[in-house]
């Protein structure tokens, strides 16, 4: 078949994109979720070489291809945040299935690297559900090997036991914990943003797969705090001696009436205490007072204590998730 590779042409693209995406991600994205996730972005990059010569700064590379109606049926983009580790860049390659087998990945997959070439990168990074053994296939024979397993899981809140969890909360506030809502604390917005992002920064390090540098405040914000569904409802800290010590976040997804668990974090300090299980509870409540369908959530492989948590204490079933693989250029 014969197609043709193109930057894309925003915003009559948005819609084919998510057609494409939707055909491999678990949760439906739409045209204007893409929009708004460009709308944080700069439009213009600015990579540069570290001490070590190694890529840093940001930019992205994104393209298309489409058919004889210049309608797009493969997307392809790499990129780089700040916060990327130096020297590496991030790919994603998704081909409508109708079109698949029929060379368009690769030539998709031709043009980002001959990007990635051009502006000096040293390592790809790639991402594919681990249940598509044709994907793994196609990027192995790239040359890229798999470095991390991302496992996915779903709670089915309409059998959830609520009553038989809620002692865990009762447990940890007995120890002289709160947990509560974000809209329930007390202060200004700006210092609550503040506590909470170091919060998120210093417990991010220690969560397996974790490279590169953190967000600064600002970016933090955007791709937290501003992500569809948060709400300071949906965002649960817990406080000890007025320290705050440990959070939880779910973002609410009206398409599928479920919630995503976007983040638990509790610092090294006070682990072992079972404040995680009942920030998660926490979250699990507010999920069935929503009264949501399910929540799903994700784990890297090596966070043992997560998975146990999730899977072992509460209940969350396994689905197919994610193999993160990476290739030295």
């Amino acid at each position: 078949m014969q197609v043709v590779v193109r930057k894309v042409k925003l915003p009559q693209d948005y819609p084919y994109i998510a057609e494409v995406l939707n055909t491999c991600l678990p949760e439906p994205i739409t045209a204007q979720d893409l929009e708004l996730d460009d709308s944080k972005i700069p439009s213009q990059g600015h990579l540069y070489r570290d001490e070590n010569k190694l890529l840093a700064g940001f930019d992205r590379y994104v393209i298309v291809a489409v058919n004889a109606a210049d309608i797009p049926i493969a997307y392809g983009i790499s990129w780089r945040a700040p916060w990327t580790a130096h020297g590496e860049l991030n790919h994603r390659l998704v081909v409508d299935p109708r079109y698949r087998h029929m060379g368009i990945g690769q030539e998709v997959y031709r043009h980002l690297e001959q990007w990635a070439h051009s502006i000096g990168a040293s390592k790809l990074n790639y991402e594919i559900r681990d249940e598509d053994n044709s994907a793994l296939q196609f990027a192995t024979q790239l040359g890229f090997k798999i470095n991390r397993h991302v496992f996915e899981s779903v709670l089915d809140l309409s059998t959830f036991k609520l009553e038989e969890y809620l002692p865990g909360i009762s447990k940890v506030e007995e120890t002289g914990v709160v947990i509560t809502s974000l809209d329930k604390l007390d202060g200004e917005i700006a210092l609550k943003e503040q506590a909470l992002y170091e919060l998120y920064r210093d417990t991010s390090y220690d969560i397996p797969g974790f490279s590169g540098e953190y967000f600064d405040l600002q970016e933090w914000k955007k791709w937290t705090l501003e992500l569809p569904g948060s709400s300071p409802i949906y965002l649960f800290i817990a406080i000890e001696n007025n320290q705050w010590v440990g959070v939880a976040h779910v973002l609410y997804k009206g398409a599928t009436s479920s919630f995503y668990h976007e983040f638990t974090g509790v610092r090294s300090s006070h682990r072992g205490r079972g404040i995680a299980q009942a920030l998660k509870i926490k979250s699990i409540e507010a999920a069935l007072e929503k009264q949501s369908r399910y929540m799903r959530t994700n784990n890297d492989s090596m966070n043992t204590p997560m998975l146990i948590i999730n899977r072992d204490y509460l209940g969350f079933r396994a689905v197919p998730g994610l193999y993160v693989l990476a290739k030295n250029i």
